[in-house]
Order: structure tokens, then C-alpha cells, then sequence
């Protein structure tokens, strides 16, 4: 079996396509599958690089990846909601006891995993579980977004955000996000009402009682966004949790994300997909062999929505 794995933390030099990786096993409440494709999050790079290993130590060498889409080759015991040919997608990575995507074979948990979404290829349904879950879970239930509110979406031509400006559309909110100068025109097609291109403007300045922001991108841009909100409002960062006392300060909740990529989310997901609603944008699908670049162009471009690996 072909895997990509890593023997040592580093650079993408330490990213090697092993030939004979041994098949996954699959415990109780788990689930083999032949994998189609997967796709590169930040966290995969920043395992890569070592960033998680102190928190999350696992044996080396390592197969990279989370999310996947596949068809179900084998069934454990205890699961009953999935049969052997079903096209499924979800998160297999390392840390939550699966066998890691970037595999031709993976192992996940049967509550990591749902039924793909009809309408998607194996490779939006790859590109699909950590950004779809991600913004359903910070729109849908820390923030309960209503129609008619107004949202702050940081980083919206990203992975994550991109879903989320979709999302905050189907909810029926005002949209605005903050991008780069040449993502003006995607974010707009996505249907965001207003498109702040942080290189050349201070959000700061010009948005002012917002209902909510969601935070994709961190670091500075957070504690600058408390001043964009109304008392009551509520601010979710993917990057832990934000400043308390400057929540306090403005009269406004404060959340950190730990994503939840289960069947409910990830079926819900498929649902909204189905209905016309939202897609995934694939930015550049990258072959097995060339994983090594996948890995480069997210670092480094930043991409518009996802980068994927085609893996059959």
C-alpha cells in the first residue's frame, strides 16, 4: 500500500511516498476503505513540522492526513450505520485514533464518518469535513446566526472561510470579509456583501456593530475584531481562545473552536451540499506522487478554498 508518511519532523523534505506501507487494522467502531482523495489542512503541515508533538506524541513513522473520501471496504464490530461499498467521506487523522488519509487504505472511526454528499465528486468530498464542520458548527451553534445579522467572516477566499461566507448566505445574514486584493471578485461570487482587502484597509475602521465574527485567520486580527461588534455579540476564533477581559470589556462572548468532525456534522454537511446550497472550491487537485507540492502550494500560495490529492 502507498502512503505518504514522515519518519522525522521537519520541512517537506521529510515527506516520503512509502510503497510498502503495511494495511491499516481496524478496531471495534472503526472502518477500512479504499481512499479516492483527501485533502491538505494547516494542521497536517504543523504536524509535519512537529508543532503538535509535545501536546500529541505518536510513534514514527507516521501516515499524514484527515479528511478523506473512499468507498467502505471492511466493517468492524459494532457498526451498523455503514455497509461495505458505501461511498463515504470524513477525518481520519492520527490524533483521533485513525490511520491518517493520505493513504490508498485508511481506518476511521465510524463516528468520524458520513455518507458522502450525492452531488460531489470524491475529490469535493475529500476537500469537504474540516472547513464544512468547521463553519457549521462556529455559524450554526456558537453563534446561532439568524437571517438578517450581520457577520464578520475573516479569511473568507480560505478553506474554512469560504464555507462559511456559503453558509452565512444560506442562513440569510449580511456577509462581510476580509481577503486579499485578487480574491475580491471569488468572495463576491460566493455571495458576500462586502469584501475588505486587508492589505490596503483597516476593518477596524470601517465596520461597526456586527452581530458576530468568525475568525480564520488569528494572531492580531482577533483582539482587533472585539471593536467591530455590538454588546451581545459573539466572536469564534479557530485559533484558541480569544482575550476574556477584552470580551468582558466590550459585553460580548468569546469562543475558542476544537472542530467536531462526527456523523452529525459531517451528514448535515453533506445535506446543505446536496441542496445546491454551498460547494467546495477546489483550488488545485495535486496526483499521490506529487503530495510533496500539495504541501508547498498550501503553505505558501494560501489558496483559494481547498488543495487536494487525488489518490485513485
Amino acid at each position: 500500500m502507498k502512503a505518504i508518511q514522515i519518519n522525522r519532523y521537519g520541512g517537506n523534505d521529510v515527506l516520503e511516498l512509502n510503497n510498502n506501507a503495511p494495511k491499516p487494522t481496524i478496531k471495534q467502531g472503526q472502518i477500512l476503505l479504499e481512499n479516492y482523495a483527501a485533502s491538505v489542512n494547516p494542521i497536517d503541515w504543523k504536524f509535519r513540522a512537529g508543532y503538535l508533538q509535545k501536546m500529541a506524541p505518536v510513534p514514527l513513522p507516521v501516515t499524514l492526513g484527515g479528511d478523506f473520501a473512499g468507498k467502505i471496504s471492511e466493517v468492524g464490530t459494532g457498526v451498523s450505520e455503514f455497509k461495505v461499498g458505501d461511498e463515504v467521506y470524513g477525518q481520519a487523522i492520527i490524533l483521533n485514533g485513525g490511520s491518517g488519509s493520505f493513504a490508498e487504505q485508511v481506518s476511521a472511526n465510524a463516528e468520524n464518518t458520513a455518507l458522502k454528499p450525492k452531488t460531489a465528486s470524491f475529490e469535493e468530498a475529500g476537500a469537504l469535513p474540516l472547513v464544512g464542520v468547521s463553519a457549521l458548527q462556529a455559524l450554526g451553534e456558537h453563534i446561532k446566526l439568524k437571517s438578517g445579522q450581520k457577520i464578520l467572516v475573516h479569511g473568507g477566499a480560505g478553506g474554512i472561510g469560504h464555507m462559511a461566507v456559503q453558509l452565512a448566505k444560506v442562513f440569510g445574514a449580511y456577509v462581510a470579509t476580509t481577503i486579499k486584493t485578487d480574491d475580491v471578485e471569488f468572495v463576491k461570487n460566493l455571495g458576500a456583501d462586502q469584501a475588505i482587502d486587508y492589505k490596503t484597509q483597516k476593518f477596524e475602521n470601517i465596520l461597526k456593530d456586527f452581530d458576530a465574527v468568525f475568525d480564520t485567520v488569528g494572531s492580531e486580527t482577533t483582539d482587533k475584531s472585539f471593536g467591530v461588534l455590538k454588546k451581545g455579540g459573539v466572536i469564534v476564533s479557530m485559533f484558541g481562545e480569544p482575550n476574556q477581559e477584552l470580551a468582558q470589556k466590550y459585553g460580548v462572548t468569546a469562543i475558542g473552536q476544537g472542530t467536531r468532525t462526527d456523523t452529525v456534522h459531517l451528514a448535515r454537511i453533506a445535506e446543505i451540499v446536496d441542496s445546491g446550497k454551498i460547494k467546495v472550491h477546489l483550488d488545485k487537485v495535486f496526483s499521490f506522487e506529487n503530495a510533496k507540492e500539495a504541501f508547498i502550494y498550501q503553505e505558501e500560495v494560501h489558496p483559494r478554498g481547498k488543495v487536494v490529492i487525488k489518490i485513485k
